[in-house]
């Protein structure tokens, strides 16, 4: 599936966010975007667009709750790096660097991050 990116500047990124999934759409920071390198801007979509995978996996709303739970109880059980340790960040961060990933991703491949 190929992603559905839109480059703007959005009212609802924290200053510190340069990219977010809301399926079907990869919203990307339009200052961002401007700056960043031909490597980091496709990095980000692979990133981006692992997210949309594992969102199609979960049916979509069942991906937002498990993301939401999953950083609550990291956050309340006092992990600082709450949002970088959720399963689906890990999975993305360690595999937005190879373009072929997502044509041989396995199936909730996210698991393996748990």
């Amino acid at each position: 599936m190929k992603s559905i990116i839109k480059i703007g500047n959005w009212w609802f990124f924290p200053k510190h966010v340069i990219g977010m999934t809301l399926f079907p759409f990869i919203f990307l920071d339009k200052n961002w975007v401007r700056k960043a390198s031909t490597q980091t801007y496709k990095e980000t979509v692979i990133h981006e667009s692992i997210h949309i995978s594992q969102q199609l996996e979960l049916l979509i709303i069942p991906f937002y709750l498990w993301y939401g739970i999953e950083f609550i109880v990291r956050w309340i059980s006092g992990n600082k790096n709450a949002y970088s340790s959720l399963c689906f960040e890990q999975e993305a961060n360690a595999n937005e660097w190879n373009s072929d990933y997502l044509k041989k991703r396995k199936f909730w491949a996210f698991l393996k991050y748990l």
